[in-house]
């Protein structure tokens, strides 16, 4: 990590890299105890710091602490546990078949790690999307810089202040800041690059590693659509779709539904009952409501608030669409009929950079 006085560019980028590298071959990534090792620091990290994530989580995002810790540090800690449990297994040669051919061989499949790796982290979870990624490639046997999302500064600076102390720093690292230092990254050349995030980005990260024929994991946003029957039961159904909705990140998570179809006849019983039910999740003013995540930057609540007044948009509200610019709140907001086709909606659920 660099201090605030160093200037992280390209230079900085390729020594990092090639300390790294000077790591990865003496083997020492490779053994069964230096990985363990780091998998169980990487899990009491989180023990020992669940109060300080949470309260990171909090400044982000305004993340409620029972869905900061249920959807980021419940879901590490047992992505931790569970490679730690299997590791070694995992670790072992895999006997194959051979042919009639090679009679009388025997094979074996070793895995290998790839070497140096690359994670570039999302903001919308911003800490269980940085490590889980960290884990695999720690468990894999490699070396591994992450780069969090500068668009969630209070945990990013937790991340490169806790993985310095807990993790071995000559094989992990954390690397904070922008598009320069991001692009500073991209110009090396990686075994493997793991990027969360939308589409635009996704590109860039791609192009810049095809310049070196690395590969790419890409986990990219999407549409989420919910399909209801008439036959459902009402107060389950809303629930879960308020829950899977509003209840992650206030909407901003690549897993919440975006759109609903049902039939035009079952159409308002289904609002009116997401109607009853939003009041029970977050009262009479969903604003003040503790509950409800912000929007993680005026950027993005500028985006949303010139989506909501648009001509298009504006009358299709049939429920919600109050805004709090101060603390970048917006309640939860159902459309009826919406365009299908709008070129200048980008949905408040994608990893937007």
């Amino acid at each position: 990590m660099a201090s605030e006085d160093e200037v992280f560019d390209t230079q900085a980028a390729r020594t990092l890299v090639s300390q790294l590298r000077g790591t990865f071959s003496t083997c020492k990534t490779k053994s069964y105890e230096w990985r363990i090792s780091q998998l169980k620091s990487l899990l009491k990290l989180a023990n020992d710091h669940e109060q300080d994530i949470i309260d990171a989580l909090r400044s982000d995002l305004s993340k409620p602490p029972l869905e900061a810790y249920v959807s980021e540090i419940a879901m590490f800690k047992s992505s931790c546990e569970f490679t730690i449990k299997d590791l070694k297994r995992w670790m072992m040669p895999e006997k194959v078949k051979t042919s009639i051919t090679t009679f009388p061989s025997s094979a074996e499949v070793f895995p290998e790690p790839l070497g140096v790796v690359l994670v570039i982290s999302a903001w919308n979870y911003p800490f269980l999307l940085s490590l889980d990624p960290v884990i695999g490639a720690i468990a894999a046997g490699n070396a591994v810089v992450l780069k969090p999302s500068e668009i969630s500064p209070a945990t990013s600076s937790l991340l490169a202040k806790l993985v310095g102390e807990y993790m071995d720093s000559s094989a992990v690292r954390v690397v904070e800041g922008a598009v320069p230092e991001t692009s500073a990254l991209l110009e090396q050349k990686w075994d493997k690059i793991f990027y969360t995030g939308n589409g635009k980005v996704g590109r860039i990260v791609l192009a810049a590693a095809a310049k070196h024929l690395t590969p790419v994991a890409l986990e990219l946003g999407g549409k989420c659509p919910v399909f209801v029957d008439s036959n459902t039961n009402l107060k389950v159904t809303t629930r879960r779709i308020i829950a899977g909705k509003w209840g992650l990140n206030n909407g901003q998570a690549c897993v919440s539904a975006d759109h609903i179809i049902t039939t035009k006849d079952f159409a308002p019983k289904l609002i009116d009952a997401l109607k009853v039910e939003l009041e029970k999740f977050y009262g009479n003013d969903p604003l003040k409501s503790e509950d409800l995540s912000c929007i993680v930057s005026s950027n993005h609540f500028a985006r949303l608030e010139k989506l909501l007044d648009d001509d298009k948009i504006s009358g299709k509200i049939v429920h919600g669409g109050q805004r709090d610019q101060n603390h970048l709140k917006i309640s939860p907001t159902i459309l009826l009929d919406a365009p299908e086709d709008l070129s200048c909606i980008v949905s408040s659920n994608h990893f937007a950079r």
